[in-house]
């Protein structure tokens, strides 16, 4: 494999965090090419649904009876559920039905997971966030009409599914085909927040609401709540989104850059760049 030769950037000699788990070595790649130092703290795992015969029938509801309208929130959720159906034996009738429903997507994501199946998205979020997915759907008349929307995680997203039923869905079909697990290395997550409060960091980079929520439970098991939110002062904090922006404001952190327009991984580094300039 052909190495990348190294960028100049402003991120050249700065100390960058990534407490990512999925796709941690694209992320790491990205910043190590502009020659920052990188130091990896991987907090969340993604798992398969543990309840998989349920996704499994959620699968063969789908493909018996597709509905009208499919609200895909992640490119993880939609991955899994193609993984699924490949295992069960479902995976070309699946897909096949897929194209005929009209697909919503929340963001760039999964779009481009459905790209991977060969297939495109007929509506895309105003925003990539709940409220826009809402905005996206005031359009269409939902009366009577059967929906299926694919889950972020476990959360049961209730404002988007009450949403659904106000509007006089005749059927709202969710599903959940990942979950998040902790990640069981505490002493990775404590050298983390010994090196913020050090004043060690110049960026720490979140990309999933996990992170923030892992990160925070660490430090509050083991009296580091202080120091964490110290740490976080001194340090430039970027979020790949208004989500994950949102998420640390709720944690009291003032987030430094938010790409503009697109949240994915390499608008990001723009922005971090820019940050430096």
């Amino acid at each position: 494999m052909t190495t990348k030769p190294p960028i100049d950037s402003s991120l050249k000699g700065k100390t960058v965090a990534l407490p990512e788990s999925r796709q941690l070595d694209v992320l790491a790649a990205l910043f190590e090419r502009r020659q920052a130092k990188v130091l990896r703290v991987p907090m969340v795992t993604i798992l398969d649904s543990p309840d998989q015969d349920s996704v499994i029938c959620w699968l063969k509801a789908f493909i018996n009876s597709p509905p009208r309208y499919f609200v895909i929130l992640t490119g993880e959720g939609l991955r899994r559920l193609v993984a699924v159906a490949e295992r069960s034996k479902l995976k070309d009738d699946f897909v096949y039905k897929l194209s005929m429903v009209r697909k919503i997507c929340r963001g760039p994501k999964p779009v481009k997971a459905l790209k991977e199946v060969g297939l495109n998205a007929e509506y895309l979020g105003k925003e990539p966030t709940t409220a826009g997915i809402i905005a996206t759907l005031e359009s269409l008349n939902l009366k009577n009409i059967d929906i299926a929307v694919q889950l972020y995680g476990a959360d049961p997203n209730l404002p988007l599914i009450k949403y659904l039923h106000s509007c006089g869905a005749s059927n709202v079909r969710s599903i959940a085909p990942y979950i998040y697990a902790t990640h069981s290395d505490s002493a990775k997550v404590i050298d983390l927040i010994e090196h913020l409060h050090a004043d060690k960091v110049d960026l720490i980079a979140f990309t999933s609401k996990p992170q923030v929520k892992r990160l925070f439970s660490v430090a509050k098991e083991y009296g580091l709540k202080s120091k964490l939110s110290e740490g976080l002062t001194r340090t430039h904090v970027a979020a790949i989104g208004p989500i994950m922006q949102q998420e640390l404001q709720d944690h009291g952190v003032k987030v430094s850059v938010v790409p503009e327009g697109k949240y994915s991984m390499k608008p990001l580094i723009k922005a971090v760049e820019s940050l430096f300039n």
